[in-house]
């Protein structure tokens, strides 16, 4: 039965992923009407996000935003069912990257990157990354594996199909070091900004207004193999296009004070989002942690998080 799902479902994605884009905006215009005025979908945690995210903002300001969310992630949707079958010239028209020559320097140096992103603008579309690089380091992107084992198939299927490899995010220090030991560079994208586990809580800061518990451990990994680490600065230019700038943060991050790093990645995603709001992942519950209740719960002992005895 698994099988037979997983086929099934491969078969209407691969067929809807053939039509046009324009179609794909269209039937994106459709499901906006849907997701926005009928399902509602999330739309109190998406408006509570918005609203303490900017509360210099007038209401009529957030409506907006909210608004622009909406349309956006319909469109992010839609073009993430067309990654399936897109072609590769037409993806690298959509999808342009800048600053590729930092990373090549990189890499004839022999250290390999790591890349910081966030649910910012259409992240699935970076996975194409690979048709701007030559083959002298392995591209990857870190992910957490989906319950449902036929979808996460699907994902892979989708999100590898140019060459970068999916890496579980419990997996993912012994992956890079097996690369290391074969002598193969990497350059491995991170999406940074989930909501840590309360165990895997080591860090907050500041952002968009929050007191945020943060993941450290794309600094961690970069910090312990010495890898260059950069942020993926990316911006909407119009529908169905998008830039991604390759800015250098850092080519020593052992020369760092520990969760700088973390710190300076989370600066630099707030002002992307506060350049285009609209394309952020609102729909994420992303504050559902708070400082109070960790303190009230947890205690770090020796910098591992304990839950405190009655």
């Amino acid at each position: 039965m698994n099988k037979l799902f997983y086929y099934l479902v491969y078969g209407l994605w691969y067929a809807a992923s053939l039509l046009p884009l324009r179609v794909h905006y269209w039937l994106s215009d459709i499901l906006f009407v849907l997701i926005f005025y009928l399902l509602r979908y999330r739309r109190r945690t998406v408006w509570l996000n918005i609203v303490t995210s900017f509360p210099e903002l007038e209401p009529e300001e957030h409506k907006t935003i909210e608004r622009r969310f909406y349309r956006w992630f319909c469109d992010y949707l839609v073009e993430t069912v067309k990654l399936r079958t897109i072609d590769p010239e037409q993806m690298k028209r959509r999808m342009v990257f800048k600053g590729l020559e930092l990373i090549d320097q990189c890499l004839a140096e022999g250290q390999s990157c790591a890349l910081y992103l966030g649910h910012y603008c259409n992240w699935e579309w970076i996975t194409s990354l690979p048709l701007w690089m030559s083959d002298q380091a392995q591209c990857g992107q870190i992910y957490h594996p989906l319950e449902n084992k036929e979808f996460d198939r699907l994902f892979l299927d989708t999100r590898q199909r140019f060459g970068a490899v999916c890496i579980p995010m419990s997996d993912t220090l012994r992956r890079i070091l097996d690369y290391k030991r074969q002598g193969r560079l990497t350059v491995v994208g991170y999406i940074a900004d989930q909501a840590p586990f309360w165990w895997n809580i080591h860090h907050w800061c500041p952002f968009l207004h929050h007191d945020t518990a943060v993941l450290s451990g794309t600094e961690r990994i970069a910090r312990k193999l010495n890898q260059a680490v950069f942020y993926v600065d990316v911006h909407r230019v119009k529908r169905g296009y998008y830039e991604a700038e390759i800015k250098l943060m850092t080519r020593h991050p052992q020369e760092m004070e520990e969760f700088k790093l973390t710190d300076m990645y989370f600066e630099l995603l707030e002002t992307s989002i506060r350049r285009q709001p609209e394309c952020y992942l609102w729909t994420h519950d992303r504050w559902k942690r708070t400082h109070e209740r960790f303190d009230r719960r947890f205690e770090v002992i020796d910098g591992k998080v304990h839950e405190k005895k009655s």
